[in-house]
């Protein structure tokens, strides 16, 4: 009998065969994209990192996963020479809700604001956009990998790469900010939200600062009316401010992996739906209920007040 006509035959009248085909059917079908595209991919990079001295990677976003390839970048840079290129205007295959750059994952004014963080890393020899330059990485093959992508981001590129480093130390570097110190950061995007909880208890404290969008902004401002907003320069500048900051507060976006990489105090609002960023290290921690929201807020602002 083919395939598709006892997929069809057990669905209708075998459940349990039709769940146990569709489970095989999907092992096979990894398996298949591994053995004709991933392994080829892999071991080609993997020759690229044993033979050479300087490398080239590519990357087309989003922002956030850029900053959490840097781990695995970092820890390459120890033995080559390390150069990365930002495409620009490449086009997501699905729509996503209220995205900065609209359809695509980086746009030109986007890649303005994230440039000079990433020139700003000593361990990058070269940043700049990609204008069809040989490419040694292509970073972006993580998207096309036949795994469950819902683990921590950074060590997507840990499987790209196959080199692997420890997630607690810091992979980021930015300065102190000469404006904002001492001060609760928070950033908040509509995307990733969890609705099992909401900031009105924000409203019993002070020195609460929203770096991100405006409408972003006015956005958690209905919930939290002593919030007051900072416009960012650039992801440079954000980067320095969450360093300086008493704690960072947010939900998975740009913000937070700079946090995450910097290793500042932080409180990630976990997504439900797609789990990706993992706090590592101390004082990092994540949540999905009010109660425990609320209380590792307290704890780091206690701890972190002078």
């Amino acid at each position: 009998m083919p395939n598709i006509i006892k997929k069809t035959f057990y669905k209708f009248f075998d459940k349990e065969k039709y769940f146990s085909f569709k489970s095989k059917e999907k092992v096979n079908e990894s398996y298949k994209r591994f053995k004709n595209i991933t392994e080829k991919q892999i071991k080609n990079i993997r020759e690229k990192i044993d033979g050479k001295s300087e490398l080239t990677f590519l990357h087309f976003g989003h922002c956030g996963d850029i900053v959490c390839s840097l781990a695995a970048i970092k820890e390459l840079s120890k033995s080559h020479k390390c150069n990365l290129y930002i495409e620009i205007n490449k086009k997501m295959p699905l729509p996503y809700h209220k995205h900065p750059a609209g359809n695509v994952y980086i746009d030109e004014r986007i890649f303005k604001m994230l440039i000079p963080l990433l020139k700003y890393q000593k361990y990058l020899n070269k940043v700049n956009k990609y204008e069809n330059q040989e490419i040694d990485i292509d970073l972006n093959i993580f998207r096309e990998m036949p795994i469950n992508l819902n683990f921590s981001s950074p060590r997507w590129f840990f499987h790209v790469t196959g080199v692997q480093t420890d997630l607690s130390q810091p992979y980021l570097e930015a300065e102190d900010h000469n404006d904002l110190r001492d001060k609760i950061i928070i950033h908040r995007t509509f995307r990733y939200r969890n609705n099992f909880i909401n900031y009105k208890f924000l409203n019993n404290f002070k020195d609460l600062y929203f770096i991100g969008l405006k409408n972003e902004y006015e956005d958690l401002k209905k919930q939290v009316n002593n919030l007051k907003f900072y416009e960012c320069k650039n992801y440079l500048d954000m980067a320095n401010i969450i360093k300086s900051s008493k704690f960072f507060l947010g939900n998975s976006s740009i913000a937070f992996p700079i946090a995450e990489a910097l290793k500042v105090p932080r409180l990630l609002e976990a997504s439900p739906n797609f789990p990706i960023m993992q706090p590592i290290g101390k004082e990092a921690f994540d949540f999905y209920y009010q109660p425990h929201f609320e209380k590792l807020f307290n704890y780091l602002n206690e701890k972190y007040t002078h």
